[in-house]
């Protein structure tokens, strides 16, 4: 008899990026992430156990989406930080912020969120949860 598949977390997600050092200077610099250099000159930044990889859009590598275009994506990252610490870290990191505080529902509960735009225009939404 065959097992169900059993899935357990992300890994890895892949944005496709109009220019993979502005991004990487965006994530590095402006949100905190470590930036990662793998492979023949790829580069990805961590989130906790997971990570963002990067494709050049006008070179993504194989395989890649169907249709891989850069601001298409629309994501969540967790922070331990309380909200109004969040709020007063990015706005001195001079970041926009386009939504929040807003509650939403994330994967395991209630979480309190603030929505940006990375520089592809992705959607980026940054959330604690209530307990944090």
């Amino acid at each position: 008899m065959t097992k169900k598949l059993s899935l357990s977390g992300i890994d890895h997600i892949v944005l496709t990026v109009k220019n993979i050092e502005e991004s990487i200077r965006f994530y590095a610099q402006q949100l905190g992430c470590t930036v990662i250099r793998f492979g023949a000159d790829r580069f990805a930044v961590q989130i906790g156990s997971s990570k963002i990889n990067f494709h050049q859009s006008d070179q993504p590598l194989k395989p890649h989406a169907s249709f891989p275009t850069s601001g298409s994506a629309d994501f969540c990252l967790l922070t331990p930080l309380q909200a109004p610490e969040v709020e007063s870290y990015l706005k001195a990191q001079n970041v926009e912020i386009e939504l929040g505080p807003v509650r939403r529902t994330g994967a395991t509960g209630q979480i309190i969120s603030y929505y940006l735009r990375d520089p592809d225009g992705n959607l980026v939404e940054i959330a604690t949860t209530e307990n944090s």
